[in-house]
C-alpha cells in the first residue's frame, strides 16, 4: 500500500514539473524583449528611454492598464541615449525619445538585425527657468544663452552677461549627458561647444528642479512639462526668437512654432519585429497613437494634429500586416 501512495505521488511530482516548464522540455528565457513568453496575451511590453517623455508614456501604460490589466508596460527613464543603447541591442520594444536617433545608433541598430519605425508623439517645449525670486533677467537671447552656458574664463557671473545684472556667480543645472533634451541644448544653444565644467548634470529632472528653487542665481532647462509641475517654485525665462519677441512657453506658442528655437517633437521608436509577432506591442502601440494626442495635453505637453495620428496609425497597420 505504501508503495502504491509512493507511485501516485511521483507521478504527480513529474506531471507538476511538465506543467511548470515550456511543454518541450526547454526551460524559460528571461532578458529578451522578443522572447517567445512574451508573444502570448499577458506579457510583458519592454519600454525605456527619455525622461522627458516618460510622463506621456506613464500616462498611456496607465490608461492602457485598464483596459489590458493582463499586460504589464513598465516605462523605464535611462534617457534618450540609455533608451536607444538598450533597443538597439534589441532588449526592449519600445525607446521613448526627445531626439531623433543618431546615425552612429542606427547603425548599431543594423548590426544587430534590429529593424524599427519612428512615431512622432507630441510636441515639447525645453524650458530656461531660474528661481522664483530672480527679479533681473526678464528675458534671454539665444547669444545670451550660449554666453550663460558655454564654458568660459571671462564669464562668470551674471554682470558679465549683461550690464546691471548682479555680479553674483552663476549656478547651473542640466540634464545629463544621456538625456535627449541636453542634446538638444547643446544643438542648438551651445553647438556642441562645451558645458560649463561646474554645472550639476543628472538624469532626474527632479534634481535640476530642487536645484534651482534652491539659488537666486541659478538656471536650468529642461522639458516644459517638468515647469508647468513646479510652476509655484521656478520662473521660466522669456526666449527671443527668431523674429526678435520674446515668447514664453506655453501648449500655444510651442504647438505654433512661435517659441523657437526650443520648441520639439517628441518620438516613440518601435521594433518592426515586435509589432508583427507580439500581440500586446501592437495593440499597446495602436492604444498610445489613438490616445496620445488627448493625453500628452493632460501632462503638459502639445498634442499633434489629428491627422498626424491618422497616418501614423495606418503605418502602423503596414508594419504589421506586412
Amino acid at each position: 500500500m505504501k508503495i502504491k501512495a509512493i507511485f501516485s505521488a511521483l507521478i504527480l511530482f513529474v506531471a507538476l514539473l511538465t506543467a511548470c516548464g515550456n511543454g518541450d522540455g526547454s526551460e524559460g528565457t528571461t532578458g529578451n524583449a522578443n522572447n517567445s513568453d512574451d508573444q502570448q496575451s499577458g506579457g510583458t511590453v519592454h519600454i525605456d528611454g527619455s525622461s522627458t517623455v516618460f510622463p506621456i508614456m506613464e500616462a498611456i501604460s496607465e490608461e492602457f492598464a485598464a483596459v489590458s490589466p493582463e499586460v504589464k508596460a513598465p516605462i523605464g527613464v535611462s534617457g534618450s541615449g540609455g533608451g536607444f543603447e538598450k533597443f538597439t541591442l534589441g532588449e526592449t520594444d519600445i525607446s521613448n525619445a526627445s531626439r531623433p536617433i543618431k546615425d552612429e545608433e542606427i547603425q548599431k541598430a543594423e548590426e544587430n538585425g534590429i529593424d524599427f519605425t519612428e512615431f512622432e508623439l507630441a510636441y515639447d517645449g525645453l524650458s530656461v527657468v531660474i528661481h522664483k525670486d530672480n527679479d533681473f533677467i526678464d528675458k534671454l537671447t539665444v547669444d545670451e544663452l550660449k554666453n550663460i552656458w558655454v564654458e568660459s574664463d571671462d564669464v562668470k557671473t551674471w554682470a558679465d552677461i549683461r550690464d546691471g545684472w548682479p555680479a553674483e556667480p552663476m549656478e547651473f543645472y542640466s540634464p545629463g549627458t544621456d538625456s535627449g533634451t541636453y542634446d538638444y541644448f547643446n544643438e542648438v544653444i551651445l553647438e556642441d561647444e562645451q558645458m560649463r565644467k561646474s554645472a550639476t548634470l543628472s538624469e532626474d529632472d527632479n534634481v535640476l528642479v530642487q536645484g534651482v528653487a534652491g539659488s537666486q542665481f541659478a538656471i536650468g532647462y529642461f522639458g516644459y512639462s517638468y515647469y508647468a509641475e513646479n510652476a509655484d517654485k521656478l520662473k521660466v525665462v522669456p526666449i527671443v526668437n527668431e523674429s526678435g519677441e520674446a515668447i514664453t512657453p506655453d501648449l500655444d506658442t510651442i504647438q505654433s512654432g512661435d517659441y523657437n528655437p526650443l520648441s520639439r517633437p517628441l518620438f516613440i521608436y518601435v521594433s518592426n519585429e515586435s509589432i508583427k509577432e507580439n500581440d500586446d506591442v501592437y495593440e499597446y502601440v495602436k492604444f498610445a497613437l489613438e490616445s496620445v494626442g488627448d493625453l500628452s495635453e493632460e501632462v503638459g505637453f502639445v498634442g499633434l494634429p489629428s491627422d498626424n495620428y491618422t497616418e501614423a496609425l495606418k503605418k502602423l497597420e503596414e508594419i504589421r500586416n506586412s
